[in-house]
């Protein structure tokens, strides 16, 4: 999911979605670990996907202790 589509996204459903990008990828690796994992760039997209949200939700953090 691109940045502008997490923006629109309320902050409940960004740690929703952060649960799921983290157990998905925890199960990238323990696929990649027994040889199960048919693409190896899920782990990198996943690592990103979590990335992306913990930034959306730093950034509101930040900007709810300005105000």
């Amino acid at each position: 999911m691109r940045a502008k589509e997490l923006r629109e996204r309320t902050d409940e459903e960004l740690k929703n979605l952060l649960v799921d990008a983290k157990n998905n990828l925890f199960q990238s690796r323990i696929k990649n670990a027994t040889h199960q994992l048919t693409d190896s760039s899920q782990i990198k997209k996943n690592r990103r996907e979590i990335a992306r949200i913990n930034t959306i939700l730093g950034e509101r953090s930040d900007s709810a202790k300005q105000e």
